[in-house]
């Protein structure tokens, strides 16, 4: 049985010159599996592309190219720099330009259209690369009815099948709901939120992920009353001391923050039971995690093996799954990083692998990323904790500093709010293991450091670049304050 399963038996039975549909089928079409799809095309192989969004409770879809460009970084990226405009109106008038005596006010059915006709012109740019490479895109649910043959239902409820010598499993992940009573009826999540026709008001965002604290970040910089229910502690799997200094940075900028509350159930009514806390007239957004979508597509009957609990599937360093024909990239895979950059990276890497006798794997270390909260965070390598878990307290060496960026000084606001903090190891000649930067701009601070990182970086090597003066990325260049010193970080003069 198992034997049939894993596909071995197939082979036993016709022999290695079975002839397949298709060389490669990718099942999901978001950024891991689109890159995948068109580079194994570019080698000569025969490609599909399966990939179909299961409407959202709201009855929310999107086209191709997965979470990222459609409910995640593009919309989130661009809504995040419409609030870092309204901060930038705000200082304006600080460095003399003189506006309209009426209020300035923000529309979001004018940014909402924008970013959306945005997202459409990716979404055909999409489907364009895979026709010009030959790729054959179906808008299509695929589900594995043996360990090489899927079974693809359309929107119409009509069902094809296709084989393949080999699968690629890219389907991504999608918010977890509470499992509460009026949790779907009455709360949205991400896939919800950039395409809602309406400004939603006074929001409660239940969570503390990076995407809870992203949207209740950019909500609060268009204006909007924003309350973050957190159950523990903010931005887990992160560096604490940073994670904290953006919650503390939102709320000092307006944005309540409801700690060691669990929602209990939500409801359309304006009273509660005693003891209970009620938040009237809400518009909630649940943003408590994700789910890897492997749960219905078969993979039980191709003897992909599954992690019960979470449902992210166990890979080897070739991106292989326990069946030999069968691989997986992406944010199912278990213990990897959830970004779009390392699925794309992997992708391309795995179809070189399997079809242009390539060696070189996707390097899952010192991935660089950033949390664009409105005090933005960057962070390449391993967290404090992380990185004391690993080497010990004494074999560490943190340094730190709090700066203050020279935009912000003539609008007199955040005196010494950012901060940066490099972890060294002490016992590998001061190599930087971890890099953390809170302040503006972080991801393009954090892009440059991360390949410096991968070089090798030292402390020593820091001290002896020459910053570029006056910016903010030369605070990693004269930081000297460690912290076991306890010395004064607080940055005066220029």
């Amino acid at each position: 049985m198992k034997a049939h399963k894993d596909g071995v038996l197939q082979q036993l039975l016709c022999g290695e010159n079975e002839v397949y549909d298709y060389d490669l089928i990718v099942i999901g079409g978001g950024s891991g599996g689109l890159a995948c799809s068109k580079e194994a095309a570019l080698l000569g192989k025969k490609v599909m592309v399966l990939d179909y969004v299961v409407p959202t409770p709201k009855g929310n879809t999107w086209g191709l190219g997965g979470t990222c460009v459609n409910v995640g970084c593009i919309p989130k990226k661009l809504m995040h720099q419409t609030a870092l405009l309204g901060t930038s109106i705000q200082d304006a008038c600080k460095f003399g330009w003189e506006l309209p005596e009426e209020t300035v006010k923000h529309n979001w059915e004018t940014m909402k259209t924008a970013v959306n006709n945005y997202i459409g012109s990716l979404n055909w740019g999409y489907r364009v690369a895979l026709r010009d490479k030959n790729v054959n895109y179906v808008n299509s649910y695929a589900e594995f009815i043996e360990s090489h043959k899927i079974k693809a239902t359309n929107k119409r409820g009509k069902e094809t099948f296709h084989t393949a010598a080999k699968f690629i499993l890219a389907t991504g992940e999608r918010p977890r709901y509470l499992g509460i009573p009026g949790d779907k009826e009455y709360c949205i999540t991400s896939d919800d939120l950039f395409s809602l026709p309406h400004c939603p008001g006074k929001t409660l965002v239940i969570g503390a992920s990076y995407v809870a604290l992203e949207c209740g970040g950019f909500l609060a910089g268009l204006g909007l009353d924003v309350t973050v229910m957190v159950r523990s502690i903010l931005l887990r799997g992160f560096d604490q001391d940073m994670a904290n200094r953006a919650g503390k940075h939102m709320e000092e900028h307006g944005v309540k923050f409801l700690r060691k509350y669990v929602p209990v159930k939500v409801r359309d009514l304006s009273t509660t039971r005693p003891g209970l806390k009620s938040f009237l007239k809400y518009f909630v957004l649940i943003a408590v995690g994700r789910d890897a979508c492997t749960g219905k597509i078969g993979l039980d009957q191709a003897g992909v093996k599954v992690n019960p609990k979470n449902g992210k599937i166990p890979v080897n360093d070739e991106e292989q799954t326990n069946v030999p024909h069968i691989y997986a990239i992406g944010d199912i895979l278990e213990g990897k990083w959830e970004l779009t950059p390392v699925a794309i990276q992997a992708g391309k890497l795995l179809a070189r692998r399997l079809y242009a006798g390539a060696s070189l794997k996707c390097d899952y270390v010192n991935v660089p990323t950033t949390v664009f909260t409105p005090l933005e965070y960057g962070a390449c390598g391993l967290s404090e904790e992380k990185a004391m878990e690993l080497y010990g307290q004494d074999n560490l060496e943190v340094y730190h500093s709090l700066f203050w960026p020279l935009e912000f000084t003539v609008p007199n606001r955040d005196n010494n709010k950012c901060y940066s903090k490099i972890i060294c190891n002490k016992l590998d000649n001061d190599r930087v293991i971890g890099f953390h930067y809170l302040g503006p701009n972080a991801g393009e601070v954090t892009q440059g450091y991360g390949v410096a990182m991968k070089c090798g970086l030292t402390k020593e090597q820091l001290d002896n670049t020459i910053g570029i003066h006056p910016t903010c990325a030369e605070i990693f260049t004269t930081m000297e304050v460690t912290k076991s010193s306890g010395g004064a970080i607080t940055q005066t003069g220029c």
